[in-house]
């Protein structure tokens, strides 16, 4: 925690002249920025990786026909020709389970009262008058129209935003890649699933409003990156 404190002391210094007082909160997008970019190989992989398992479905429901009455044999199949196609049915999960470290280390750097000891004085920097430290329920003691809450708005109106432009992609994707396996059956749960995935970013603005301001950040900044990267890479 003490390293990751002066990690981010350090570039709020570096950002001191061009961002005054928000240099603490310019630093941690731009912190945000370099763990999305230690990142991107993997987005670009797990693109790969979706794209060759839309390619697999014909042979996956050639495989259901196949053995549609034995559930185990047809699991087996599919990890065979998974494996032979050397496809990961799991790659997608690795670039947003890399960044939960991240997440968590901001969460506690900034709701901790003391660090290694010492008084956090992170605690002390803000953005546009609001503590990074505090979350949307003390900004509202101040009024919903005074400086942190009017952070906060914005905050949410770049969420509700970029929730909206992600909503609109993932309905274009599935309808363009529906999950249907052989003879039109859908498999089971996946109809309720597929309702819900494009609602997923809105959940977003659950998460902006519980934690500190400096992990909000995070937050917006790595979910507008996902959506933009995401909108590329499987176009």
């Amino acid at each position: 925690m003490s390293v990751f404190a002066n990690l981010v002391e350090e570039l709020a210094d570096l950002l001191q002249p061009l961002f005054g007082a928000s240099a603490a909160a310019a630093a941690i997008v731009l912190f945000t920025a370099l763990v999305r970019l230690l990142v991107h190989p993997l987005s670009r992989a797990a693109a790969r990786g979706q794209k060759a398992r839309t390619a697999l479905q014909p042979k996956i429901a050639e495989l259901r026909k196949k053995h549609g009455r034995n559930p185990e044999k047809l699991q087996r199949a599919v990890l065979e020709l998974h494996a032979e196609e050397k496809v990961s049915p799991l790659a997608g999960c690795l670039p947003g389970l890399l960044q939960v470290p991240a997440f968590f280390l901001l969460y506690h750097l900034f709701s901790s009262d003391t660090i290694g000891g010492r008084a956090n004085e992170l605690l002390d920097h803000q953005l546009l008058g609001a503590p990074l430290g505090e979350r949307w329920a003390d900004a509202l003691e101040g009024g919903v129209f005074g400086g942190a809450g009017l952070v906060y708005a914005g905050l949410f109106l770049v969420v509700a935003g970029v929730a909206a432009f992600s909503y609109r992609l993932s309905k274009r994707m599935m309808a363009a890649n529906p999950a249907l396996p052989a003879g039109g059956e859908q498999v089971a749960g996946l109809g309720a699933v597929t309702k819900v995935m494009p609602f997923m970013s809105f959940f977003t603005l659950v998460t902006v409003a519980v934690v500190p301001l400096a992990a909000a950040l995070y937050v917006v900044t790595s979910t507008t990156w996902s959506v933009v990267e995401r909108a590329v890479l499987y176009r």
